[in-house]
């Protein structure tokens, strides 16, 4: 299953940038879907999507560079640097995709832009120091 759910990742992701639609992503969703952000804020299927097609707009010269695509077991983790042309903001992004029955049922996505990553190595200070 892991080569399989690798696969149907790397798919969705390839599409998703080729056509600028989230057409090809909408049927690899199971119907109880859930996009999990580290605010503990959390996203139906449709609300996912809508703000994924919504972002696509603004987007739509991005650069997507995978530096790793790993499975185990039912996850599919996803590391991704991903950068706007002419000098835009650049972003890491690590998602964790959950598969059940051959669809993604889960996603938990962390974005950190790369510009204030040093800032995050003494996360632990207080910003008024």
């Amino acid at each position: 299953m892991t080569t399989d759910s690798k696969s149907m990742i790397q798919r969705a992701l390839a599409e998703l940038l080729e056509t600028g639609s989230v057409e090809a992503l909408e049927p690899l969703l199971s119907d109880g879907f859930v996009h999990h952000r580290p605010d503990s804020t959390s996203s139906t299927k449709a609300e996912w999507l809508a703000a994924v097609q919504a972002a696509l707009v603004p987007l739509a010269e991005m650069q997507v560079e995978v530096h790793h695509l790993l499975a185990d077991g039912d996850h599919v983790v996803l590391h991704s640097r991903r950068r706007l042309p002419d000098g835009g903001p650049e972003i890491v992004v690590v998602d964790i995709w959950r598969i059940d029955g051959g669809l993604v049922a889960e996603c938990w996505e962390i974005i950190e832009p790369v510009a204030q990553a040093a800032a995050h190595l003494v996360w632990w200070e207080t910003a008024e120091r």
